[in-house]
């Protein structure tokens, strides 16, 4: 569905005649002039069509703005049609080159030209990005697509600068081969550089800027990168750069640096080569700020010296050169002729050019590295032949108010480029002349080989002879080379100066005399010989190519061959005109091979501002761009050609013999339709697959014609279509009404037969209700019979039961009154015989019987009246009877007791052992010691550190044998001051240990049987002394005086302990607020007191004599 909506789209647009803004092809422009080619492109330019066609030739008009024409939708529409199918459009020049290569396996070229702003470098990007848009698919195509797109980045970043007609100027040559196989997938390609204006890194016009890369490193690299490059982000610190234009509006130099980085990743540079290229670009730039400073020598001669050795240090650190290498190339030159060298000094003015053309030539030599380093990562790995597509992007004429070196050599390649165009352009006319069978007649045009010969010429040419003069001995200077320039060329017509023999120009004050003029096939531009000479030569010192090949820098040595010591060649090096000239010669080769296809750029203005048409600056560039010259050669045959086929489809309704089939071949329908419009036979030719009108205003009589029978056509179509239109409106009006009706006469009786049905249903339920009320008046009838009959038979029994039932109550009753009368007797006889045995123990009888009475009726309600089950109730019933208070009392001890037996069965091993050990503390301590309430409901819980379960006591555990009865901390009370020091207090049956609480080290290990007893005061401390046997191996440092909040827990334990053990003696526990304590050799007197709670709730010892330690015990509120 999508192709289908695809093509249906594409075939609105069948030629690009239709919905014509002015002439899309300026060959049909009538009458052709300077002013209407003029007027064509601006009102064009207007209506945002920026393409115009020269037959083949596309023109380009830069719009200074996005369009919306560059889309994939467009790529699609574009794709596989013919060339003049659609309206002008860069991509019908792409797709055409595009599938003659692959279809025809024809070697294309693609020649964009233009000046500097105009948009070649935009335009060579949309060709490129067209044919990786519509070759195939796949991972390595895609990559080699990738590669070869992202090599433009890298190209720009380091070739391209902002100028005062663009901000993104080419300052090179670039002419790119992209190679192909037979499917018509790229497989890689190949670079070549032209010419890169060298001169701008040392020095900038005003307003513009030197190549971008300086700026995107400064601005883009990050802190680490620029210290290792020893750079600052400002670009005052730094004189290659100019200040005046360092930024630009729109250009994020910083986003700019991060995306010639990806580019170069892509690409397939190494990370140790972008370091490499980013340490020379630092260099060229740390080189711009050597300074030099003259000084006198003894023989009366200046020699330069290095002002500020500091930049000149770090750039030797940068490319690993001595720095006294390089300092001495700047101060001395050394010639070498023969076996003799000679070394003489440079004076400042030598050092700074030495310096500069250092500069020039490190930048330059970086950049055609760059350029073989991309080709070895796209060029195709396969060595099997290829096709070839071309793109040369080279700067277009250029003339300058100032014209010197560069814009001569940059015109004459566009001298070479109007030759081989006009060449190929006739070449192909002719060709398709002859292939269509149509009688060539020659065309005359201007050829300006005498101008390229004038130039180029290997005697005679202006190249020659300033390499002569470059080569010459002696004085050599740019005037003596104008001055061999007027003596040869004098009689040359395309040459003036004002000193030549020729003395019509001898009162041109236009003419400067250090100026020469040529006039060139786009008009004549004026040279300053200032500089010529230098620029020829491009001389660097033999002493810095040495230096620089002495680095330790691996690109160095490659950029600077001719420096090797080992390999010294004596021979001039060959003068830039003299390379350039060559490789003009080999690109020209090149092109003549190939297949040209021509895009021709043109800048509107030059404030670089949309919707802007210049119409002077637009007419100088048609004029040097020769675009009138080239219509005029279009048009000297036969302006318009086009296929017999689809000329008969569009035009094929002007004729009632053609319109609407035409059934026989597509050139004879032509003829007739030509026959049929009396067009005249000189007006048009028929070859073998095309006809061809000579005027195109012939062809604009077709199309006014064919505008015209369009309108009748529309108008016969719209007739057609409201007739149908109506008529499908009335049938279907019709097929309406009679569904209508019929769905209404549905309706009606469907209605009509709900009516009866519901009369119908009505009638029945009436009927069968009076049919059922009916059956309903008979049945409860018939039931009221029933139930009559029921009751009368109802009550008969009944009276017939009640008759019986008296009759046997009656009965019965009799039989009763018997019973008793014969009771009675009875009784009366048993009392009459019992009286006389029951008189004589009557009283006792009774008294038992009554006391058993009041006995049972006690032991009831002490059963009802019982207390509940907990052995700390006191509770029990009243005593009811005095007599039984002996019996009361026995049974509520026995009730006690067994109860408190009850409780006792349900206690385990564990919990009996604490309530024993509770038990004992209570016989110990109740009464005696005012601690001993609060330490009732406390649980003994014996192990209060978890000391083996805690892994900071696991040392003090493993010196432990026994079982730990008891872990706490307690105070160890010291004499001389009565502070406590903490220790870690534990019991086993055989021992009570005391260690240090951090280090858990053992500080003393006493046995149990040492211990002779233990004394407590009756206050509310947890003082205790545990005094040891007199004379024992434990008691050399005497008693220990401790303080513990667990002490009635450690004492009964230790009173436990003594009571259970058969070798050793009980326990003894002096409970007194006044105890002696044995310390070592002297006795000291513990002495409690009680003292009020101003200072709080602690208890406190102090220290009052060597005899007498007194603890203050708090009263409790």
């Amino acid at each position: 569905m999508q192709g289908g909506t695809t093509t249906a789209k594409m075939e609105v647009k069948t030629s690009l005649l239709d919905n014509m803004i002015g002439v899309g092809d300026m060959v049909l422009l009538e009458p052709l002039s300077e002013d209407s080619f003029l007027d064509n492109l601006k009102k064009r330019f207007d209506h945002s069509e920026i393409y115009t066609y020269i037959g083949s030739v596309v023109i380009s008009m830069n719009p200074y703005r996005s369009l919306p024409i560059y889309t994939p939708e467009k790529v699609e529409e574009y794709r596989n049609r013919n060339f003049y199918e659609l309206s002008p459009h860069i991509y019908a020049l792409a797709d055409e080159a595009y599938r003659s290569l692959r279809d025809q396996d024809k070697d294309q070229c693609i020649l964009i030209t233009g000046e500097s702003g105009a948009g070649k470098t935009e335009a060579s990007k949309l060709v490129m990005s067209y044919v990786a848009a519509v070759c195939g698919k796949g991972h390595e195509v895609n990559k080699v697509k990738e590669q070869l797109l992202q090599s433009n980045p890298v190209l720009e970043a380091f070739g391209n600068a902002k100028t005062v007609r663009n901000d993104n100027s080419s300052r090179f040559g670039k002419y790119m081969d992209i190679e192909f196989d037979f499917k018509g997938d790229p497989l890689g390609g190949v670079i070549s550089n032209y010419l890169l204006e060298k001169s701008r890194v040392v020095k900038q016009p005003r307003g513009e800027r030197n190549f971008h890369v300086f700026y995107q490193l400064l601005s883009g690299a990050s802190d680490d990168t620029l210290r290792k490059l020893k750079l600052d982000r400002d670009f005052s610190k730094y004189n290659y750069l100019s200040l005046d234009s360092a930024a630009v509006n729109g250009l994020d130099d910083a986003a700019n640096f991060r995306t010639v980085r990806n580019a170069m990743q892509i690409v397939g540079f190494m990370e140790d080569e972008v370091q490499s290229v980013l340490e020379l670009v630092a260099a060229v730039l740390k080189l711009g700020n050597i300074e030099f400073k003259p000084e006198s020598r003894c023989n009366g001669t200046d020699e330069s010296r290095v002002k500020d050795k500091n930049d000149l240090k770090e750039m030797c650190e940068l490319l690993g050169i001595e720095q006294s290498v390089l300092e001495r190339a700047f101060s001395y030159r050394t010639v070498e002729a023969k076996m003799e060298k000679v070394s003489t000094t440079l004076n400042v003015a030598q050092a700074y050019y030495a310096r500069d053309a250092l500069a020039k030539n490190l930048y330059s030599r970086l950049f055609s590295w760059l350029v073989t380093r991309i080709n070895e990562s796209i060029q195709a790995q396969t060595k099997a032949r290829h096709k070839v597509m071309g793109v040369l992007d080279i700067y277009g004429f250029e003339i300058f108010e100032d014209n010197s070196f560069e814009q001569f050599i940059i015109n004459y390649c566009n001298e070479k480029l109007q030759q081989i165009f006009i060449e190929l352009t006739l070449r192909e006319e002719q060709e398709e002349y002859v292939r269509e069978g149509i009688e060539w007649t020659n065309i005359e045009y201007f050829n300006n080989a005498i101008i390229c010969d004038l130039i180029e010429n290997n005697q005679n040419g202006i190249l020659a002879m300033l390499d002569e003069e470059c080569l010459r001995p002696g004085t050599v200077t740019d005037e003596t080379f104008l001055d061999k320039l007027n003596t040869i060329c004098a009689d040359h017509q395309h040459f003036e100066s004002r000193l030549n023999k020729n003395s019509k120009f001898l009162n041109d004050h236009s003419l400067p005399h250090n100026c020469f003029r040529i006039q060139h096939y786009a008009g004549k531009v004026l040279y300053r010989v200032e500089g010529f000479v230098d620029k020829n030569n491009d001389l660097l010192y033999r002493d810095l190519s040495q230096a620089m090949y002495k680095a330790n820098h691996s690109l160095i040595k490659q950029l600077f061959p001719e420096g090797n010591p080992a390999k010294v060649n004596l021979k001039r090096p060959p003068t830039a005109g003299f390379q350039f000239r060559a490789s003009v010669g080999t690109l020209m080769r090149n092109l003549q091979t190939k297949n040209p296809n021509y895009i021709r750029c043109i800048k509107p203005n030059d404030k670089k501002a949309s919707h802007i048409f210049t119409d002077s600056l637009v007419c100088h560039q048609v004029r040097y761009l020769g675009l009138m010259e080239n219509v005029r050669v279009r048009r000297a045959g036969y302006a318009f050609r086009q296929p017999y086929e689809p000329c008969l489809e569009r035009y094929k309704m002007l004729c009632k013999r053609t319109w609407p089939h035409w059934k026989g071949p597509a050139r004879e329908g032509v003829e007739v339709l030509m026959a049929d419009l009396q067009i005249p036979a000189e007006e048009i030719a028929y070859g073998r697959s095309k006809i061809f009108i000579r005027n195109p205003r012939t062809l604009f009589f077709l199309e006014e014609k064919r505008k015209q029978c369009l309108q009748d056509l529309a108008t016969l179509i719209q007739k057609i279509y409201r007739g149908w239109k109506c008529r499908t409106h009335f049938l279907l009006m019709k097929k309406s009404q009679i569904v209508v009706a019929a769905w209404y006469r549905r309706y009606a009786q469907q209605k009509k037969y709900r009516n009866i049905k519901s009369a119908t249903t009505v009638v029945q339920s009436y009927t069968r209700g009076w049919q059922a009320r009916k059956l309903l008046r008979e049945l409860k009838y018939q039931k009221r019979c029933e139930e009559a009959v029921t009751t009368i038979a109802a009550f008969w029994h009944g009276t017939q039961a009640r008759l019986e039932l008296r009759r046997l109550k009656q009965e019965a009753r009799n039989k009763h009154a018997v019973t008793v009368i014969w009771a009675y007797w009875q009784g009366t006889k048993v009392r009459r015989e019992y009286r006389k045995f029951f008189r004589a123990n009557a009283g006792k009888k009774i008294y038992d019987f009554t006391i058993q009475r009041i006995i049972q009726k006690y032991f009831l309600g002490l059963k009802s009246n019982m207390p509940s089950m907990s052995p700390i109730d006191k509770k029990w019933p009243a005593r009811p009877y005095g007599f039984l208070d002996g019996v009361h009392t026995e049974l509520r001890k026995i009730f006690h007791h067994w109860r408190c037996k009850k409780y006792r069965d349900q206690f385990t091993e564990e919990k009996k052992a604490v309530y024993e050990e509770k038990l004992e503390a209570s016989e110990i301590f109740k009464g005696k010691k005012a601690l001993y309430p609060s330490s009732v409901s406390q649980p003994f819980k014996g192990d209060y550190l978890e000391i083996s379960k805690n892994p900071k006591y696991q040392k003090l555990n493993s010196a432990v044998d026994e079982k730990v009865l008891l872990a706490d901390v307690v105070n160890k009370i010291n004499r001389a001051n009565g502070k406590g020091t903490p220790r870690i207090f534990l019991l086993t049956k055989k021992n009570f240990v005391l260690a240090d609480q951090k280090t858990g080290q053992v500080k003393a290990s006493i046995p149990l049987p040492d211990v002779t007893s233990v004394s407590v005061s009756t206050q509310k401390d947890g003082f205790f002394a545990l005094k040891l046997k007199e004379g024992s191996a434990s008691a050399v440092k005497g008693d220990f005086l401790l303080s513990s909040e667990h002490l009635i827990e450690i004492i009964t334990k230790l009173h436990r302990i003594g009571a259970t053990a058969a070798d050793r003696e009980k326990l003894k526990v002096d409970i007194s607020d006044e105890f002696l304590v044995q310390f070592k050799q002297d006795k000291v007197c513990v002495k409690f007191i009680q003292s009020s709670p101003k200072n709080g709730n602690s208890v406190s010892c102090k220290r009052k004599n060597n005899r007498l330690l007194e603890v203050s015990v708090p009263t409790s509120p």
